[in-house]
């Protein structure tokens, strides 16, 4: 099993010939989830030969224009593309007027249904969930009410011995699933066996975290410890410590000091102001913090296998 990320758009606000706005495609346990959707990610989502029809989620950090300014012409094209599942929208409140506004100024309308999920709490709650994946909101502090995400595998289910299993006939199969669940086993003799003995260790579970823009949080680090991938925004150099305060934005060598208290294993940074035209520079600030430290790279896919 692994996690792949594929960078769509990292730049900040001012698109550029050769850069993108955020918007990223994750794949985690086999389901796809686009992450914010700044202007052109349709396009984006085109080059990177992605499915349309297997993006059921989309979750907004905020309501800037860099971030969301994708959104309504990606559902014109699942439109126009007959797309008939329903298709939902997690973001900040406000964001089904946002979306139901202009598809009433264009009288555009929808061959599916759309699912506003909208977010105001100040607290980390849990987003969405099904049986194999949770996404719980990481609260983040920018000029307007904004929300990172956290993606995460649940726990697996323990792996039958089935050799061990064996020496004990008595064992059904209708005992698997409380096997798997991690229970111990005891015999009509009333010896127990120990469920480390008939079972081996369930696979590691997987984990992704996005914080988009933010000024420098730290209280953030208990939701993220340990993830196995980290985004954080790094929009200047620290020698701009005041301006990335005044702007709701963070420094590289924050970032870094972000995933090194949170003992992430890997860093990408992103969101760069337009007024450097070397990241390398950025690079070099974060790692100065945590070593483990990547650039994006548009159109790129960071994987993440398990054990790596």
């Amino acid at each position: 099993m692994s996690l792949k990320l594929t960078i769509l758009g990292f730049n900040s606000a001012v698109p550029t010939a050769f850069t993108h706005p955020t918007s990223q495609l994750l794949n985690i346990a086999e389901r796809y989830f686009l992450i914010d959707c700044g202007e052109g990610t349709q396009v984006q989502l085109r080059k990177a030969k992605a499915k349309f029809n297997r993006i059921n989620h989309v979750f907004i950090s905020h309501l800037h224009g860099d971030h969301v300014f994708g959104l309504i012409g990606l559902i014109s094209t699942l439109q126009l593309l007959g797309r008939d599942m329903p298709f939902h929208i997690h973001g900040p409140k406000g964001i089904e007027e946002f979306i139901m506004t202009q598809l009433r100024l264009t009288e555009s309308t929808c061959s599916f249904k759309i699912i506003f999920n909208e977010l105001s709490s100040k607290k980390s709650v849990i987003v969405f969930e099904d049986d194999m994946v949770e996404v719980i909101s990481i609260p983040l502090n920018h000029r307007v009410y904004t929300n990172g995400y956290l993606f995460r595998e649940k726990k697996k289910a323990r792996k039958l011995n089935i050799d061990a299993i064996a020496e004990f006939p008595e064992i059904e199969i209708c005992d698997y699933q409380n096997l798997k669940n991690g229970k111990d086993y005891t015999l009509e003799s009333g010896e127990i066996i120990p469920n480390n003995y008939l079972t081996f260790d369930e696979q590691k579970s997987l984990s992704y975290a996005f914080c988009s823009d933010t000024r420098y949080k730290p209280d953030i680090i208990p939701l993220i410890k340990e993830v196995d991938l980290l985004y954080h925004e790094s929009t200047f150099l620290h020698e701009l410590k005041e301006l990335a305060m005044y702007t709701g934005h963070t420094t590289a060598k924050e970032a870094g000091i972000i995933a090194r208290e949170a003992n992430v294993k890997k860093l990408v940074i992103g969101h760069f102001s337009n007024r450097y035209h070397d990241y390398s520079v950025l690079l070099d600030e974060a790692k100065q913090e945590f070593p483990n430290t990547i650039l994006p790279e548009i159109l790129g896919t960071i994987k993440i296998k398990v054990n790596s």
